[in-house]
């Protein structure tokens, strides 16, 4: 599905593109997908000279899903002295927290295709071998247990959304008690690795350079904006295109040729 994406900007950007053929849910379980992309990410580190690149200008993107792998992968290699630091990471419009499914971008983009705000659940869920059952109560929030709420809310909260993106309509949700027996049930869901917005400070202040893609009408435009307000506040560059026009999926569209066209 990628190939004519990953032509598109190597031919644009005069780069080597490598693409990583990761193994698929539900076939392959989280966090195959991530240990996947952590490998090859690694592999290439070592032998981007085999190639004609040089091994401190490597980048890593990716969009939607990808995107959330781009920005696990990155928080993961902070740490790692053995290999070289990513040049930069570039985010699709990535899905990033599990803690609030009703931020102003869930509300108002909730019905607008390609991703509704039930199949953002349905295919996570899917993605860690969950019950579908449950979709009620996480979309309540009854999942976020009282004592860590505090801790999430540094981060993802509705209040760090700018005004300007509840103008097309946002209510503040109810409060439900939290469920002790759906947390354990869908704990993993807070790994960093599923939701990076979650990682740890001492982490999100060592990421690399960050070019970040938002679209106005997209369920994840908040995880973005959230994401993009937590590296600032440590320090890291970050470069902020938001497709005012654009919708989930923009990008990949875009390099599908002449068969669609749409303003963003």
């Amino acid at each position: 599905a990628y190939e004519r994406t990953c032509r598109y900007l190597a031919r644009k950007s005069n780069s080597v593109v490598v693409s990583v053929g990761y193994r698929l849910a539900p076939e392959h379980p989280f966090p195959a997908q991530f240990e996947d992309c952590v490998t090859a990410t690694i592999h290439f580190l070592r032998t981007a000279q085999d190639h004609g690149v040089d091994p401190s200008r490597v980048v890593i993107c990716g969009d939607s899903s990808g995107g959330t792998l781009t920005a696990a992968v990155a928080q993961a290699l902070v740490n790692r002295r053995d290999v070289p630091k990513l040049r930069a990471q570039i985010l699709i419009y990535p899905f990033l927290q599990c803690v609030d499914f009703n931020l102003p971008s869930y509300q108002q983009n909730g019905r607008i295709p390609v991703l509704l705000k039930e199949r953002t659940l349905v295919l996570g869920l899917k993605y860690l071998n969950k019950d579908l059952s449950v979709l009620p109560e996480l979309f309540k929030g009854r999942h976020v247990p009282e004592d860590l709420r505090p801790k999430y809310q540094k981060w993802v909260s509705p209040d760090y959304i700018p005004q300007e993106f509840k103008t097309r309509g946002y209510k503040p949700s109810p409060r439900y008690p939290h469920s002790e027996e759906l947390y354990a049930y869908i704990k993993v869901m807070f790994d960093p690795v599923f939701s990076p917005l979650l990682a740890e400070d001492s982490v999100v202040a060592q990421v690399p350079e960050t070019f970040l893609v938002t679209c106005e009408f997209d369920v994840l435009r908040d995880d973005g904006l959230l994401y993009k307000k937590r590296l600032e506040d440590h320090g890291i560059k970050v470069t902020w295109c938001h497709l005012q026009e654009g919708f989930h999926g923009t990008v990949f569209s875009a390099t599908l040729g002449g068969t669609i066209a749409f303003k963003s």
